[in-house]
């Protein structure tokens, strides 16, 4: 079992349009919505690979209801807390050439309480998992230690720990020595408050995450693939060239890809080379699609590590 959880999850709204262009019109093609978070979009991709998993979250207000019977399709199981505010709704817009633009509502604040069952429900679930992946932005009224408490519930269980989120969420989180951590280069450079252009950069932000207390680290690097990092190992994995749909999603697809790569006893480089090929992959799609194992497989093939 490999049990997620999205501590703000959201309901997407996803319009694709013919072109986004600075002060002129653009003409909607198609609009969607779906439940989404990291922790859930990850629960997706491990299910379409056959994996089993597990997606716990929040979910309230009128618009938790509309949540709920998004997620209800998803052909696996989800343990929702119920909370006493109204879910946020994410904005997504994209066109044609691959130009996307979101934006994020904050999301509801959350009790003690609420919090305190959301703990008690990951302690209720996590023994006889093999991962535990904690995936994105704290909700409101979190304490910015709250994935630490987490993380120590998944190792006392025994569960490896895969940590994606931002900002202090991922100082702190760093503290509890997570299994993995996967930032992306802002949530990197945000991280350690400096600007990682070159790859000597990129080498020294992977050594100083790792001395932070991370066993290994992914680093995304949008289209230029990620830095894999893990003990004295420092190595880049660079995907063909594709022409990029809509990017949203990828960091998720990778974090699944990786995870499910791990618990098949891979060794971390291809483990890595499964996450970059499936971020790649997805981002081919159109609108906030997850690749399919075939359609990764085929990316796969074609990545390169140094």
């Amino acid at each position: 079992m490999l049990v997620t959880v999205t501590l703000n999850p959201a309901i997407d709204r996803t319009i694709t349009a013919d072109r986004l262009a600075f002060e002129d019109r653009g003409y909607i093609l198609s609009r969607g919505e779906s439940a989404g978070g990291r922790g859930l979009n990850a629960s997706q991709v491990l299910h379409s690979y056959g994996a089993s998993t597990l997606a716990i979250m929040p979910s309230g207000g009128a618009s938790g209801g509309r949540f709920e019977q998004l997620i209800s399709g998803f052909g696996f199981p989800c343990e929702v807390i119920q909370v006493s505010q109204n879910m946020r709704a994410n904005l997504i817009i994209t066109d044609q050439r691959g130009l996307t633009v979101k934006l994020n509502e904050p999301g509801p604040a959350l009790t003690a309480e609420e919090l305190e069952r959301i703990e008690s429900a990951v302690r209720g679930r996590i023994w006889g998992a093999s991962w535990l992946l904690l995936c994105g932005s704290l909700p409101p009224g979190a304490p910015a230690n709250y994935y630490q408490r987490l993380i120590r519930i998944g190792r006392e269980s025994g569960a490896k720990v895969l940590l994606d989120t931002d900002g202090e969420a991922l100082g702190h989180g760093l503290a509890d020595k997570p299994t993995a951590v996967t930032p992306n280069l802002q949530e990197a450079s945000r991280l350690l408050n400096k600007a990682l252009i070159t790859r000597t950069h990129l080498k020294s932000a992977a050594q100083r995450i790792l001395s932070m207390g991370a066993e290994s680290l992914v680093l995304s690097l949008g289209s230029r693939g990620a830095i894999g990092a893990r003990g004295d190992t420092i190595f880049e994995v660079t995907p063909p060239r594709v022409q990029a749909v809509c990017p949203i999603g990828a960091g998720d697809a990778l974090n699944a890809a990786f995870v499910w790569a791990m618990s098949q006893d891979m060794g971390f480089v291809d483990a890595v080379k499964w996450g970059v090929a499936a971020g790649t992959a997805s981002a081919k799609l159109p609108g906030l699609q997850f690749a399919s194992m075939e359609q990764t497989r085929e990316v796969f093939e074609q990545v390169e590590v140094r």
